[in-house]
């Protein structure tokens, strides 16, 4: 393996690599630059960020903007990590480790260090920071990116799938399943192999008319090596921003789908008007429920389509998402919560018919560790007219003010798969469509609304012959009519849908709360809505 016997051009170069517990041809062989060694552990990586939230914010340092304003998105698309250059990539572990480069959107510089043992164990681990060249990319002989100055820094890393796996069914170095690319957004893929929302480590003051958003950056990360065989990769963050310091232990496991389990202390530099804990964020244009004549030509547009929740009192909720007229934040109150996730629930190729797969996108289900107390879960959505934005926010929020020098330790598992891994057993939601109100063949009454809202499920499967459940409805404003139960005519066993309809003047929002019941049982999950009549009225 010639192109692989090439060495460290730092001095002391098997010392370091003896080090870090790498084979030479995994590191020091492919000509990767280290930097000196540093002590780390993950209580001195915590302590750092409590001492950095104790002084002012310090931006990263500038790389040359207009290096990076050329870098867009054509550009960037043309530079790829050199496989033969991924850290790990002859073990340990099974999962070599690439990087991203730095562009136009992704200008923040990211110092990646490798460990030589655990950061969370008991002896503390040393750290060498792989200090970046453009060698290590394959890329155009006149791409900008060959201007930047040595050791700029990356813009994030993927784990690359197995290196033990069958090369046929998904090479290693043409697929990945987790990533981290931009302020402190990451993302993976589910059971179906496909990416789609993200989660983030942090939220502050998204949608605050006082105040804009602020991104806090991951700005270093450290990577583990692996035990042989494990199909777990530990990686350490620091995050940094202008109103909070923060450090992040990421347990990533590649099972079925993706679990992470993670663990985070953050420190307050100043007050957060909405502080948002454990968020993911997706994009939601359209669906069945609301669709605008001639918007485009695919049926649905969306990377999730509601928000479930499981609940301190053990009640399943499911939220479908809208699309707003403006920005709007929902909040559901609660102590000691279950968990929550967005969701991709619609798993029909033929309700988007289109070869970016939003079939195919995972779900993330949030599940928290230990006594997170009273608080929010808060739902965020935001106006959109294109599937290019993420327009979509669901987070915990504490209940207590978040003000500057309060700290914040949390713990809590992800799961990025194409269910939710706690399902109620409950008959779920599955679709909600909207439509004219009143009766076919006779004039259509003003602000009459139409809903049809499926449920699926055994307890309906187990209804007695003959019967019909009960539509339970509440409505913040507004009257019902039309009000009835039935099965769904597909021949599917547990298959119904409640049918109303909702008489409402004026424009505000109504909430609506519905679930199934028969003999004082409820056999269905509860379904909200937020109902907007000014935008039904532009779409109808």
């Amino acid at each position: 393996m010639p192109s692989r016997r090439r060495f460290l051009t730092a001095t002391g170069a098997g010392a370091a690599l003896a080090a870090l517990g790498l084979s030479p041809s995994a590191l020091a062989a492919q000509g990767l630059k280290m930097g000196a060694a540093q002590r780390f552990s993950f209580e001195a990586l915590m302590a750092r960020a409590r001492e950095m939230a104790k002084t002012p914010y310090q931006p990263p340092p500038a790389i040359p903007a207009d290096i990076l304003d050329q870098i867009d998105y054509e550009a960037h698309g043309k530079i790829r990590f050199r496989p033969e250059d991924a850290a790990f990539a002859d073990g340990p572990g099974p999962f070599p480790l690439t990087f991203f480069h730095l562009g136009k959107y992704f200008r923040v510089p990211v110092r990646m260090f490798l460990l030589d043992g655990q950061g969370d164990g008991n002896t503390p681990a040393r750290a060498r920071e792989l200090l970046y060249s453009d060698r290590y990319f394959d890329m155009p002989a006149n791409s900008p990116a060959h201007r930047l100055p040595a050791g700029s820094g990356f813009a994030g890393f993927r784990f690359q799938e197995s290196r033990l796996a069958d090369q046929q069914a998904k090479d290693w170095r043409k697929n990945d399943w987790v990533a981290f690319l931009g302020a402190s957004y990451f993302r993976a893929i589910g059971d179906l192999y496909q990416y789609g929302l993200s989660a983030r480590g942090i939220v502050i003051d998204v949608a605050d008319p006082a105040r804009p958003e602020e991104f806090p950056d991951f700005t270093q990360f450290f990577f583990e090596p692996a035990a042989p065989g494990s199909d777990t990769v530990v990686v350490y963050a620091l995050l940094d921003g202008p109103s909070v310091a923060g450090a992040y232990r990421f347990s990533m496991r590649r099972d079925q789908g993706v679990g992470m389990e993670i663990d985070k202390a953050l420190f307050l530099r100043r007050d957060v008007a909405r502080l948002g804990l454990a968020p993911a964020t997706s994009m939601y244009w359209y669906s069945e429920t609301v669709k605008g004549t001639g918007v485009d030509w695919r049926p649905e547009v969306h990377d999730s389509d509601g928000l479930a929740i499981w609940n301190g009192a053990g009640e399943h909720l499911w939220r479908p998402l809208n699309n707003p007229p403006r920005t709007v934040s929902s909040a559901f109150a609660d102590q000691r919560p279950h968990g929550f996730g967005l969701l991709q629930r619609d798993r029909s190729f033929d309700h988007y018919l289109d070869g970016v797969h939003y079939e195919r996108r995972p779900s993330l289900w949030v599940e928290p560790l230990g006594d997170w107390g009273a608080g929010e879960v808060q739902l965020i959505e935001l106006r959109t007219d294109d599937e290019i934005h993420d327009n979509i926010v669901a987070m915990w929020v504490p209940k207590a003010p978040a003000r500057a020098g309060d700290a914040y330790r949390l713990r809590y598992r992800l799961y990025w798969q194409q269910d939710e891994p706690f399902p109620s057993p409950l008959a779920r939601c599955i679709a909600t469509r909207l439509g004219r109100g009143g009766q076919p063949g006779q004039a259509r009454p003003a602000n009459v609304r139409k809903f049809m809202v499926e449920f699926k499920g055994a307890p309906l499967e187990a209804l007695p012959f003959g019967t019909r459940p009960e539509a339970v409805l509440t409505t913040s404003r507004g009257q019902f009519s039309y009000v009835f139960t039935e099965a769904v005519p597909d021949g599917v066993a547990g298959h119904w849908r409640a049918q109303f309809d909702l008489t409402v003047e004026g424009s505000e929002a109504v909430e609506l709360r519905l679930f199934l019941r028969h003999a004082g049982q409820a056999l269905s999950e509860t379904w909200l809505f937020q109902y907007h009549p000014f935008a039904a009225r532009e779409v109808y």
